[in-house]
């Protein structure tokens, strides 16, 4: 049974909501990354204006990328069905079709591409201004925000990265909301910034798998080619416990090279304990939504475990 809705066009306010959700604005976890950024910079640096300024014109115009993405992956989801086939009563409070304004019928397919190409033109101003301000902003920043906005906003739309084995790849850009304002605003990248820099991105990712485990067979009528479905579910069962494993891997690689210190993995251990629960979910009861609610919980809750960890380690 379809999912789309007939109903009635929403008044101005609940057009705005149509477009919030849209958005997915209330949908914050990848703007965390600024307080990450602040607790890992110099003392110098913490209280400054331009830093204050750096870090809210970038994720400003992250807002806008984002909002982008998931804008114009609503209008393919809803040109080839895929939307349709994924989000479905069934799946009730795990997975909330207002949360699709297409598929309710709140917003048109011609509303939300426009919205979707307005966010991607914020993103750039905004970020072109970030550049502007930013006491260093070298070439490498600048190709790199650059790469950022063109394959987010093609992710599902125009050259469809996603359908074409690049959304795994396209999902570890947030870990680049990390790196690229530190190295705005410090001109150096060190190593405690790039672990928080993967395990910013593997949290992301690891609320994703889960969701295109739960969306393999939509997301394989609609073309869509990534790890689930090109793998047996087998396989791709194999590739979400790699994906767990990156994390400690990455902590573990880190302390050995000096970049952390070790009482940095006992911080992390509730986090760790967290991703068996999430494996038991996903992996062996195969509530593959309920997995990834604990993926969004986990990464929230990671954020001021790691601020907490910056403060000891940098400002104590």
């Amino acid at each position: 049974m379809s999912a789309v809705s007939t109903a009635s066009p929403p008044d101005v306010r609940g057009r705005l909501r149509a477009y919030v959700r849209l958005g997915k604005l209330s949908f914050y976890d990848y703007y965390l990354s600024a307080f990450l950024v602040w607790c890992a910079l110099p003392g110098a640096a913490l209280w400054e204006g331009r830093t204050f300024a750096v870090l809210l014109l970038y994720t400003a115009g992250y807002v806008g990328v984002v909002a982008a993405t998931v804008a114009l992956d609503d209008v393919t989801g809803i040109r080839d069905g895929s939307d349709a086939r994924n989000y479905t009563p069934e799946n009730g409070a795990l997975r909330d079709l207002s949360r699709k304004p297409l598929l309710s019928g709140a917003l048109s397919v011609r509303q939300a591409e426009l919205f979707g190409w307005g966010a991607a033109v914020w993103g750039a101003v905004l970020w072109s201004v970030t550049l502007a301000v930013a006491p260093h902003n070298g070439p490498w920043t600048a190709v790199a925000m650059l790469l950022v906005l063109v394959t987010n906003a093609q992710y599902s739309y125009g050259l469809k990265f996603s359908y074409h084995g690049g959304q795994e790849l396209i999902l570890l850009s947030p870990g680049l909301a990390v790196l690229l304002p530190y190295a705005l605003l410090t001109g150096e990248v060190t190593g405690l910034i790039v672990l928080e820099t993967v395990l910013f991105g593997l949290w992301s990712l690891l609320v994703s798998a889960y969701s295109n485990m739960n969306d393999v067979e939509g997301d394989r009528l609609a073309g869509r080619r990534n790890l689930a479905t090109l793998s047996t579910e087998a396989g791709y069962r194999r590739i979400v416990v790699a994906f767990h494993l990156l994390e400690p891997a990455a902590i573990a690689v880190a302390i050995a090279a000096g970049a952390v210190p070790a009482w940095f993995a006992l911080l992390l251990l509730p986090l760790l304990a967290g991703r068996v629960a999430q494996i038991r979910a996903g992996l062996l009861r195969r509530d593959v939504l309920v997995a990834r609610l604990l993926g969004i919980r986990l990464h929230r809750w990671g954020v001021p475990v790691l601020m907490l960890a910056n403060a000891l380690a940098l400002h104590v």
